[in-house]
């Protein structure tokens, strides 16, 4: 079928001028008194429209609004409040006309309609905004401030990079973890592994493994340079400790700096100052623990943005089932008589946060569509329009902080100290955010399972912090699913946690339906699963710019010249030999 010609959008924003340019002009008087700027149609202007989409509903018409902002670099985040409503349909631009204008919630019929109001003194005017003279928050410009550096002291087993210093302690245990000097985290440790099995036969049936009890830390093994961790690795020991004794792996744990490949954050635009790239840099931290069939890789994944990505990667062996057609919907034939069953594997991780001081209050974001009704709205579309809205709630009691991520991953849960906020008056926060496979188990009342792992029923959950709850789980709670020695559900009573010390407890883990690429071992790239602890409001602006590992473009002033660039004095470094000669000598 024929695409009506009012169907079509616009490729630039110079084929809407006939119509902006008849009309700006004649209210720049007011632009530039309100908004500091004017649309003239010049390659200087400092005002710079943007339309939105979709400007047809069947193609009957082509109108839409645009939305005028300040022309610096990074213009989408400097937009002024002011809006016109234009009617484009057709070819003959000179049919074009502006149907409203909208300002500060005020609706006007045209040009003469808001100029009149703008004269007499009727203009309801937005209050004047701090940042109209900031521009470089939104360029690519390295903000001034200290270098980031990182070094590594095995010793004292305490590390920094990037403005964060922590301290390792045992395999998978990391203390006071801080940021620019603030403390972040004071403890950020697994606490427990189930996995839970299903089978047509009486071992997969009545497996339900909690793995603290063959002891995690105490299965780590030695790491392989160049395998478990890059060669230029530094690897500290740990002393484990075990029902055989005590024995000391001296590649216990590997720390090293990764280049992820991929900026952190970029942009390529249109405007002096918004072409350039942050490389995203990570530290990471990490040991490796046996437990029977299974190997889990524990990453403590630091980013200079001031986010911790916490990831449990497993491999290994399955515990595998023997295969006939009584097992079909329990698991699937890797060979001819064997079979992987199915399971799950749920972690915990205890999570203590202090942001911004100890007293932290438990937040949950969340977004839900609504229908509003304003009245710039035009009879195109209908009176209403249906769009998200974000709902800010704060959890005040311990009983209804046992949690699960929102349908559709609508939102989201933090921990904020309502006492301390941001320079733009925003409590400042850490969010806890699902990243791979934010599974909880599936099975909810098995007797095996009864009271021993309840915490594996939820994504997350935060409780009041006590030196009588220092752990989610006990060695002890594999054998004892009725009377635990830890039962995780007794740690919420009803206790007020508004603006008090809290500890998150988060959950990774995998649903895992067996396949033939299981054989021999699971793979670490699809067997992964993790969370972030990312800042929220934490900062005014992203800290990740005043890295040094980054470069900003200088685009060419006339086509075919070189483009500039700057940086920061850091320049690759490689191990690529340089090129061969060629010997004149002829064999």
């Amino acid at each position: 079928p024929e695409i009506p010609y009012n169907a079509r959008g616009y490729t630039t924003l110079a084929e809407l001028q006939p119509i902006l340019i008849d009309v700006m002009p004649k209210m720049a008087e007011a632009t530039q008194e309100l908004f500091g700027g004017v649309a003239l149609g010049l390659a200087n202007d400092t005002l710079v429209g943007g339309a939105v989409g979709p400007l047809s509903f069947d193609g009957s018409f082509r109108r839409g609004w645009i939305n005028w902002r300040r022309n610096v670099a990074g213009p989408y985040l400097h937009p002024v409040g002011f809006f016109l409503y234009v009617d484009m349909t057709g070819t003959d631009s000179t049919e074009w006309k502006l149907l409203k204008i909208v300002y500060n919630h005020q609706v006007f019929e045209g040009v003469d309609d808001f100029m009149g109001a703008f004269r007499n003194g009727t203009l309801r005017r937005l209050p004047a905004r701090p940042d109209n003279h900031d521009i470089d928050w939104t360029t690519r410009k390295r903000p001034d401030g200290p270098a980031a550096t990182s070094t590594i002291s095995p010793g004292p087993r305490s590390v920094s990079f990037a403005g964060l210093r922590f301290r390792v302690d045992r395999e998978t245990h990391l203390w006071d973890i801080k940021f620019r000097g603030e403390r972040l985290i004071y403890e950020l440790a697994p606490q427990e592994a189930i996995a839970q099995y299903a089978g047509n036969d009486p071992m997969q049936s009545t497996t339900a493994w909690l793995d603290r009890f063959f002891g995690m830390g105490g299965s780590v093994r030695d790491m392989l340079p160049g395998y478990d961790c890059p060669h230029e690795a530094v690897f500290l020991p740990a002393t484990t400790n075990t029902f055989a004794g005590s024995i000391t792996r001296e590649r216990a744990i590997c720390i090293f700096e990764h280049d992820s490949g991929r900026p952190i954050t970029r942009h390529m635009g249109y405007a002096e100052g918004e072409f350039g790239a942050v490389r995203g840099y990570n530290l990471v931290v990490r040991s490796i623990a046996t437990v029977g069939n299974y190997d889990y890789l524990f990453d403590y994944i630091f980013h200079i943005d001031g986010t911790i990505e916490v990831r449990l990667s497993a491999s290994g062996y399955l515990q595998g089932g023997f295969w006939e057609p009584s097992q079909e919907g329990y698991g699937t034939a890797i060979r001819d008589t064997t079979m992987g069953s199915l399971h799950d594997h749920v972690i915990n991780y205890k999570v203590d946060l202090d942001v911004a001081g100890e007293k932290n209050s438990l937040l949950f974001t969340h977004t839900h569509q609504e229908e509003v009704e304003q009245p710039w709205f035009e009879d195109d579309w209908g009176s209403t329009v249906l769009q998200q809205k974000i709902t800010r709630t704060f959890i005040e009691s311990e009983d209804d902080a046992l949690l699960k991520f929102p349908y559709n991953f609508q939102g989201g849960y933090s921990l904020v100290n309502r006492d301390e906020t941001n320079r733009w008056g925003i409590p400042r926060g850490y969010a806890i955010h699902p990243g791979y496979n934010p599974v909880h188990n599936t099975v909810v009342g098995s007797k095996r399972l009864l009271d021993n792992a309840n915490w594996a029923r939820y994504n997350l959950a935060v409780s009041k912090r006590k030196e009588t709850e220092p752990t989610s789980s006990s060695m002890w709670n594999q054998n004892l699913p009725g009377a635990p020695m830890v039962n995780f559900h007794k740690f919420f009573d009803g206790e007020n946690i508004t603006q008090e010390d809290l500890v998150a407890w988060v959950n990774v883990g995998t649903h895992h339906l067996p396949q033939a690429e299981d054989s021999p071992n699971t793979r670490t790239n699809l067997a992964a699963s993790s969370f972030f602890i990312t800042p929220l409001n934490y900062f005014d602006f992203d800290v990740s710019m005043e890295s040094l590992n980054a470069i900003l473009l200088s685009p060419p002033k006339n086509p075919g010249d070189a483009w500039g660039y700057d940086d920061n004095g850091v320049k690759d470094s490689n191990c690529v030999p340089g090129p061969c000669r060629r010997s004149s000598t002829r064999a």
